[in-house]
């Protein structure tokens, strides 16, 4: 007969161990209650992580599970990417809290796409645009480039992935650029790419690949729009350092 686990979940609002229950905290510190009076915003990272997780384990409430993941995986964004494998050998954590969470990040990502659609992407500075960008970049651990593709009136297409890298680079050809506009019957583009390392500025690669889509596009009368950088939680903009020839 196999033995029950020495480690049991527990309610979000309640502990095997009494003193430790979220029920004795003051009302407006528990996180569900916190993020219902004032919002989303103004919870810690470590709130919102335990409303998502939604239990603890025997001896740690929820808050205190979400503190120590944060604290062994780093931060927010490690524990997104973090693989299924080093995901599900914390503890506390699991096959169904990974696809929950792949499933949350997924609506994420929609949500953003179809805010973006609704935005006038000629205002490059849009921040639909940019939560969009980071939100399907930020996280990744290889550089990528990729092709926001619009409409004469400058509205969003679709977004497409088209050169994958190392750490730090990937090879870009404008030839499969200019198939990808003409397919995709695209007016104009905003390009971008992702730093893994975090650093958000323009290498001179950077720039001698822009100046060399540009040209490539000109030639078909496609507009570049903005090549935007997305680097950790920052984006740079080649439109607004005037740095688009």
């Amino acid at each position: 007969m196999l033995k029950e686990s020495r480690f049991k979940e527990s309610p979000l609002n309640e502990s095997p161990i009494k003193n430790n229950s979220l029920k004795n905290w003051p009302e407006m510190e528990r996180p569900r209650e916190k993020l219902v009076s004032l919002g989303s915003s103004s919870l810690s990272d470590a709130e919102l992580l335990a409303i998502f997780l939604r239990t603890g384990v025997r001896g740690c409430n929820v808050v205190d599970l979400a503190r120590q993941l944060l604290t062994s995986f780093g931060s927010l964004s490690a524990i997104f990417s973090a693989s299924q494998e080093d995901f599900c050998a914390r503890h506390g954590l699991g096959t169904a809290k990974y696809v929950q969470l792949q499933a949350c990040l997924e609506m994420s990502k929609r949500y953003l796409a179809e805010t973006i659609k609704e935005t006038d992407c000629s205002l490059t500075s849009s921040q639909a645009t940019r939560d969009y960008l980071l939100s399907e970049l930020r996280l990744e651990t290889r550089e990528i480039f990729a092709v926001l593709f619009l409409d004469n009136q400058h509205r969003v297409l679709t977004f497409e992935r088209l050169f994958f890298g190392t750490l730090n680079a990937a090879a870009v050809y404008p030839r499969i650029v200019v198939e990808q506009v003409l397919k995709h019957h695209a007016a104009a583009v905003i390009l971008t790419h992702n730093h893994p390392s975090g650093v958000a500025e323009a290498s001179l690669a950077d720039k001698q690949i822009t100046d060399k889509l540009i040209q490539a596009l000109q030639l078909i009368d496609v507009r570049v729009l903005d090549h935007i950088i997305v680097a950790g939680h920052q984006c740079y903009s080649f439109a607004e350092h005037g740095e688009l020839i």
